[in-house]
């Protein structure tokens, strides 16, 4: 099985849910300062003791560790690079089916939550090299009678700015950065 660029889990080992808890914890974290066992189950709508199941399991992935002192977990550094390309992935997805596919917004959340952790990062860095480059060269070309006549695409997730899709993906902040009415968590 091939192992990412940017963490050294196979690809498909990461589930929907692991994805999910994986994400919690780091909004956890990000916004309270800390994630625990409890916190996550009541974030997630589960039991403790699945979420103890899960979060064993994400350890032996070396996904995520506990501080010795107080039970409060942490992403390791695999984990971390593992969240920031979930998101980078969810946010690709969702503006990519909202803005070039004209999906509506909800379902273009919704699919793209279902995706995110299917693509490997090898199509999450081609598909932001190709989405940046049909953002920016629309950017470019607008209003210069170069487009076709009926082309009419705009998306309001600035691409251009980033050099590369590493530099997006260490970009990625929250799980609620996808919709203009959303901010980073």
């Amino acid at each position: 099985m091939k192992k990412s660029e940017h963490s050294h889990i196979p690809e498909a080992e990461l589930s929907h849910s692991m994805v999910h808890y994986l994400l919690t914890i780091h909004k956890l974290k990000e916004g309270k300062g800390y994630a625990r066992v409890t916190d996550i189950a009541k974030d997630l709508g589960l039991t403790k003791g699945s979420v103890s199941t899960a979060v064993n399991n994400l350890k032996k992935r070396n996904l995520v560790t506990e501080e010795e002192d107080s039970k409060f977990l942490l992403l390791t550094d695999d984990g971390h690079n593992e969240v920031h390309r979930i998101l980078s992935s969810r946010t690709l997805l969702f503006y990519f089916l909202r803005d070039f596919v004209g999906v509506d917004e909800e379902t273009a959340e919704n699919d793209a939550c279902q995706m995110e952790h299917l693509m490997s990062p090898e199509t999450s860095v081609k598909f932001f090299e190709f989405m940046k480059d049909l953002a920016c060269t629309c950017e470019r070309l607008e209003g210069k009678g170069e487009l076709p006549e009926n082309f009419d695409f705009k998306t309001t997730l600035d691409l251009c700015k980033f050099q590369s899709a590493e530099e997006f993906m260490e970009s990625q902040e929250g799980d609620k950065q996808l919709s203009d009415k959303d901010t980073a968590s």
